[in-house]
């Protein structure tokens, strides 16, 4: 989350810093997968920058959102701490799971950030549930989920919102709309692709927006957000975008050059950037110094990670239930690093 809302100067220059830590977090990313220094998988979310920074700039410090496999780039906009991630990436101890969740499931509930998650569409009643709390609660806030075509069709993402429309819950429901579902198009899985249609079947309001336009996608969600507050219900925003990178790191899945270099041509930080230079709230010479300082911040960040330490064996069973299982010490005391 941002300090100051898009429609202000300072807002907007922030948006955009935002969106260029997001892109080098997951250019490192990559490259550290590469080097053989990230175990397990890795989804990158470079492309869909103008999604998660115009979502979460209308987010307030009670609001929450719940993620998915691809969720880095929320966990960024989000706020939280590079440093933590590299960490919970590389399997380090100081990361926000310990180094036990890797990169499908940071999370920092203090932060807002109820988890990003690898189960396809389990967000949805994630934030329904959060939702539920925070109607009973009266807290005045909402409660954003993020997910890709590929849950559209879920039966749990069916049966949130549902659930979410019929008790009128503050719950704003984001489909992340790149054009695929892992390396299927769209197109060769629903009948029909314009999914703001599905906001009659559901009895709310939908919205398909321009997700390469952080302001689009802010002023969406911030619709959205307002309904939800004034006790309206829910709402869907189906934000158009593209990732540039194959589903997961490592995968021989080439997108169609021709379609990639389409959305490249349309990149939301690209045009943004120039946008704010050509109207007078931004130089080039700023911007170069936005990312000399993100580029410092993420080398201190990679550098701290990477000095971290492991989490011990015995940790596999600590964060696991809230009362510790009857037999867990057992298991503790015969778990040792000799017989891994």
């Amino acid at each position: 989350m941002i300090d100051s809302p898009l429609e202000t100067e300072d807002g907007r220059v922030a948006a955009l810093e935002s969106m260029v830590k997001l892109r080098r977090f997951e250019e490192r990313t990559s490259n550290l997968f590469a080097d053989g220094e990230i175990p397990g998988f890795v989804h990158l979310y470079i492309g869909q920058e103008a999604v998660a920074v115009g979502a979460t700039s209308t987010l307030d410090s009670n609001d929450h959102i719940t993620s998915t496999h691809r969720g880095h780039g929320h966990c960024v906009a989000m706020g939280l701490d590079p440093s933590r991630m590299f960490a919970e990436l590389m399997a380090k101890d100081d990361g926000f799971c310990r180094g036990k969740g890797g990169s499908m499931h940071i999370a920092d509930v203090n932060a807002g950030m109820l988890g990003a998650n690898g189960v396809v569409g389990s967000g949805a009643p994630i934030a329904t549930g959060a939702g539920v709390t925070k109607k009973l609660a009266g807290d005045d806030s909402v409660a954003l989920a993020f997910y890709g075509e590929g849950a559209v069709s879920e039966g749990q993402v069916h049966e949130a919102i549902t659930l979410g429309a019929a008790w009128d819950l503050p719950v704003i429901y984001l489909v992340e709309k790149n054009n695929y579902a892992e390396g299927m198009p769209a197109e060769r899985i629903f009948r029909n692709t314009d999914f703001e249609d599905f906001g009659d079947a559901y009895g709310i309001p939908a919205e398909t927006v321009d997700g390469m336009d952080v302001v689009d996608v802010y002023e969406a969600v911030s619709d959205a957000k307002q309904r939800a507050l004034e006790g309206e219900g829910p709402s869907i925003v189906v934000a158009e975008t593209f990732r540039y990178n194959p589903h997961s790191e490592g995968l021989d899945m080439p997108l169609p050059e021709e379609e990639l270099e389409y959305w490249k041509d349309r990149d939301a930080i690209e045009t943004f950037k120039d946008e704010l230079i050509e109207q007078g709230e931004l130089t080039a010479e700023q911007f170069e110094e936005i990312e000399d300082r993100i580029e410092a911040e993420l080398d201190e960040a990679v550098e701290r990670a990477r000095n971290g330490e492991p989490p011990e064996p015995e940790q596999a069973y600590e964060d696991v239930f809230t009362e510790p299982a009857p037999d867990i010490e057992y298991h503790r005391a015969n778990l040792g690093r000799d017989q891994l």
